[in-house]
């Protein structure tokens, strides 16, 4: 009498937390249809304003403020050097580049020195933030915007608090030492600082170098991977940018400028004590405190996305490898969230406490453990005569249907706005993937995730190796020195 009891209560839990799920699934893909629709008001607008934009003419403008690049490096020797020269043809008038080698164990400084001809040399610091010591610093000879500083191992935000310390200018970006550039990103970046004097920062859109050709530092013939991983990869990485920032960046509460690429006032990150050492998510965590800080002190500012200022990175192309990065990438999305847990649901922060900080909680962080038990206990009940007929079908079109739409809102998003992948069959290729990733890669991804939750709670911190393969076929090295404003890059 008990166990029947005991199994009737269980079942009827089994459909409440089912009832529950679904709901929570609709209110995901509700979520995510806003801030679709947001996106494409936005990319329309910003299309029909890059009609009237001339490059060169920002390119010779007086105003355009001196940036420094600061680009952290760890066991970088495959892609080093390639990325180091496009940072190095870019078009921008007032820029240099700070390579900061993180006590890399393989290569890296060794074919820097002898790629760029570094020599020792001082500079003097500008900042005071603490960082693993400095061994030496490096400039080279043949390009005299390239300095190389060496220190000890302390992670990737120690090695861009190490930049800091170093920066000159008003303005610097913040990126990885395995992006490349396109020749024009940085001046369309550094453009909303210059229209609106409230900017502190600003995201550029991240692509898959992966399958592309690369020579002398620009990517000259874009395409889809040949590998499946990577590919899929491609069609997350416009979902998260068109579809997701750009409908934060209009709504006026972005809560994430990728650490590939960012551009920050230097002053203001000096102010808030620059990137936090102690967690995985630094890129994040640094953009939300200075919501917080501007927030909490009345200081006028905007942080916003440009969609079109393109920084092309080599991603993962093993299951294992992309396992660990969307590991880390949850750990530091939680480690973020409960730092600055008083923004939750709190006006004093705006649309960003109300609107952006409870989405990011209940709708991305929370988002694996739902799915994860979600599917479990809908299979139970599907097990046991549980579900009819219509749920099913609800449950399914609700968690995988729209799902697919919203990869078809990314894909329809870059035709509208970019077409970087000019051939018809990668396009068909886009749309392919935007069903297949349903049917066991989105599965792979949330149970990462997932994993990634409880690493939290067990206070995992490692980054995990990231293997590089290189940005495949390159033209051979050049010795010529790049003008200021020469051979494109990307």
């Amino acid at each position: 009498m008990i166990w029947d009891l005991v199994y009737q209560t269980t079942l009827r839990l089994l459909d409440v937390f089912n009832v529950v799920v679904l709901t929570y699934f609709v209110v995901l893909n509700i979520g995510y249809f806003i801030t679709g629709l947001f996106a494409f008001y936005s990319l329309r607008k910003y299309v029909g304003r890059l009609r009237s934009l001339d490059i060169e003419d920002l390119l010779g403008s007086a105003g355009m403020p001196p940036i420094t690049l600061v680009a952290p490096a760890f066991n970088e020797e495959p892609t080093c050097v390639e990325s180091a020269r496009s940072l190095l043809t870019l078009k921008y008038g007032d820029f240099e580049v700070l390579f900061v080698n993180d006590g890399s164990k393989d290569g890296t400084l060794n074919r820097m020195i002898e790629s760029f001809d570094l020599v020792p040399t001082f500079r003097l610091p500008t900042g005071q933030i603490g960082t693993k010591p400095i061994r030496e610093i490096y400039r080279s000879r043949s390009h005299p915007k390239l300095w190389v500083i060496d220190k000890e191992n302390g992670g990737k935000a120690d090695t861009l608090n190490a930049g800091l310390n170093y920066c000159r200018t008003p303005l610097f970006c913040g990126m990885d030492a395995d992006s490349l550039l396109e020749r024009e990103a940085l001046t369309r970046i550094v453009r909303p600082f210059v229209e609106d004097a409230r900017t502190v920062a600003a995201g550029g859109i991240i692509r898959i170098v992966n399958g592309c050709t690369v020579n002398e530092g620009t990517v000259s013939n874009v395409k889809l991977p040949d590998e499946l991983v990577p590919r899929f990869q491609v069609l997350e990485y416009l979902r998260a940018f068109l579809a997701g920032r750009m409908g934060w960046h209009e709504m006026e509460a972005t809560l994430i400028i990728s650490g590939a690429f960012g551009v920050f006032r230097r002053d203001l990150v000096v102010e808030v004590g620059g990137y936090a050492t102690d967690t995985v998510g630094e890129d994040m965590e640094l953009v939300v405190r200075l919501h917080r800080h501007c927030r909490e002190r009345k200081i006028p500012y905007t942080i916003g996305f440009v969609p079109d200022p393109v920084a092309w990175t080599e991603c993962p192309t093993t299951l294992k490898v992309l396992g660990r990065q969307r590991d880390r990438w949850q750990r530091g999305l939680i480690e973020t969230l409960w730092r600055h847990r008083v923004m939750l649901f709190n006006p004093r922060y705006g649309r960003v406490g109300m609107v952006a900080y409870p989405y990011f909680v209940f709708l991305e962080m929370l988002a694996p453990v739902v799915e994860v038990f979600g599917y479990f206990t809908f299979f139970v009940a599907l097990a046991l005569g549980r579900v009819s007929p219509i749920f099913a079908t609800a449950f399914l079109g609700v968690a995988i249907g729209l799902g697919i739409g919203l990869s078809f809102t990314a894909v329809a998003l870059e035709e509208i706005g970019f077409r970087r992948y000019p051939k018809r069959s990668d396009l068909y290729r886009l749309i392919g993937l935007a069903i297949a990733e349903n049917l066991g890669y989105r599965q792979m991804t949330t149970w990462w995730r997932l994993r990634g939750t409880f690493n939290v709670l067990k206070k995992t911190k490692s980054w995990g190796r990231m293997e590089r393969k290189g940005f495949g076929p390159t033209a051979p090295p050049s010795t010529a020195t790049p003008p200021a404003n020469g051979p494109a890059a990307g």
